[in-house]
């Protein structure tokens, strides 16, 4: 049975200043159709109604316990109108959003990721089969940019995910191309206290529906950033905030129409015009997963972090002359049976030996069969490249895989050129790369479809000869002191700056 919570993934809008905020961006005029699609407690309606007490308003609410509390506020408006139904599925506003939309003004904090039933999700993957359909806030956004009238206006609070997520790339087309963006405002989700919605961020976006797709790209529009309170929403200073100007034909030529949000504009300019891509000119895949660490995984030391749950290795079963087996894949026969893996952690440059992996044949053929395992990309395992964890803290960070194994916690990257390794190992723990990468995706994921977006600019022999010395000074100082010189990074970071051009 699904929790209420999880069902209708409900985070009711708390603070008064985000409420009128979102409320003055609609431009209310005394004869608006205004819609509410999921009306929660009914903080926007109450604000709507203090404004213009006569205001025609629909509420949709699928909650039947939030519909009560909704008919006790507004049961004396004749005004107002409540419906139990789901706004995303609804024969009467399917209906409408056919007729070219009937309402002036839409306003809402949809549900996020809202839990699905398998017969659910099979309609709306029908009805929005351009949409990520498992993420319900963009299901809501698309239906009721269909609903509103030819210039009416619609403010939602949103996750910020849209933004740059791959699966979103059908939703951007869908605002760029109907609607113009009248302002986007990206702030942390910090400011909903108490309330932990999975998101880092959240943004409020509010849209004019314009059935003219050339007028919709040459619109121009601001974007709101560094709040650090909330208060600010309520008087926008652009002394205090960050504020970019982007036009919608801009962000409509990015790659899947992302929004490319930096300070610095070549960062953006590299992103869009660099003829090669790291994809271009390296294999980026993610790695192995036994389906069961607690039985196949093993540690050198207790005092491992994360380790403690595991088996101390034997360190007779370890095996350091796996790499000269052509039948590696196969696994390995007799005790000597252990191998060394690379898994997740922002570690720069090199990690020490900590992980063992069990790599008999018996457990290999297991891992092969076994449904919780992957035994994905095998092709790349023992292989000399350059491992970048999925998740990083503040900054990308990349390690050298010297012929290992290596988790899924890490995106493997092996260049076509293997002259290039250590170029790539010192350019993934660079600021500039942290600078590429956290624009083409903000959060503090790095999977691989990310990783081969960022642009390549190969360097010139003095370049690379350079920072190869540089590098293999910093691994011998890691192998042999346990620690590197900092000093000597910066001379490395300032040669990828400089071939970058930031």
């Amino acid at each position: 049975m699904i929790n209420e919570a999880k069902k209708y993934q409900a985070f009711y809008t708390k603070s008064t200043l985000i409420v009128d905020y979102m409320v003055d961006k609609l431009l209310l005029k005394p004869a608006d159709k205004i819609f509410e699609p999921c009306g929660g407690d009914g903080v926007f309606v109450e604000a709507i109604l203090e404004e213009n007490e006569f205001a025609n308003i629909d509420i949709c609410e699928l909650n039947p316990d939030a519909v009560k509390i909704l008919q006790g506020k507004f049961s004396t408006f004749q005004n107002v109108t409540i419906r139990e139904c789901d706004t995303l599925l609804d024969n009467n506003l399917s209906f409408n959003s056919n007729f070219g939309g009937v309402y002036d003004k839409i306003i809402a904090n949809p549900p996020y990721g809202a839990w699905q039933d398998v017969k659910k999700r099979a309609i709306l993957k029908k009805m929005y089969s351009e949409l990520y359909a498992k993420e319900s806030y963009a299901l809501f956004l698309f239906r009721c940019i269909e609903l509103l009238k030819d210039g009416g206006i619609l403010s939602f609070i949103i996750p910020d995910t849209f933004l740059n997520l791959h699966m979103h790339k059908a939703i951007r087309k869908h605002i760029l191309t109907k609607t113009k963006i009248v302002e986007l405002a990206l702030f942390p989700s910090s400011f909903f206290p108490g309330v932990n919605f999975g998101y880092a961020n959240l943004s409020i976006i509010t849209l004019q529906k314009t059935s003219n797709p050339r007028e919709c790209l040459s619109n121009s529009f601001n974007v709101l950033t560094s709040f650090t309170e909330v208060d600010q929403l309520a008087s926008i200073s652009k002394e205090e905030l960050k504020v970019y100007l982007f036009s919608q034909k801009e962000i409509f030529s990015n790659p899947d129409h992302a929004f490319l949000i930096s300070d610095n504009l070549s960062v953006a300019d590299a992103i869009n015009n660099a003829p090669l891509k790291i994809g271009d000119i390296a294999n980026c895949v993610t790695g192995f997963y036994s389906g069961d660490d607690k039985t196949f995984l093993q540690v050198n030391s207790p005092d491992l972090k994360n380790g403690k749950n595991y088996n101390l290795v034997n360190t007779n079963k370890i095996n350091r002359d796996y790499k000269k087996l052509s039948t590696i894949l196969d696994g390995i026969e007799g005790d000597k049976h252990f191998l060394p893996i690379v898994k997740g952690g922002n570690t720069k440059y090199l990690k020490p030996e900590g992980w063992f992996m069990n790599w008999s044949k018996e457990a290999v053929s297991h891992y092969k069969k076994d449904k919780k395992a992957r035994f994905q990309n095998p092709h790349y395992y023992f292989k000399f490249g350059v491992g970048v964890p999925m998740i990083s803290s503040s900054s990308i960070t990349a390690s050298l895989i010297e012929n290992k194994l290596f988790d899924q916690s890490i995106v493997g990257i092996f260049p076509k050129d293997e002259n290039l390794t250590y170029y790539l190992l010192a350019f993934f723990n660079s600021p500039t790369c942290n600078k590429l990468i956290r624009t083409i995706n903000p959060s503090a994921n790095n999977p691989a479809n990310y990783i081969k977006k960022i642009p390549f600019i190969a360097p010139t022999d003095e370049q690379k000869n350079l920072i190869n010395l540089t590098v293999q000074n910093i691994l011998e100082s890691i192998s042999t002191q346990g620690h590197y010189d900092e000093g000597i990074e910066t001379i490395l970071n300032k040669i990828i700056e400089q071939i970058y051009g930031f």
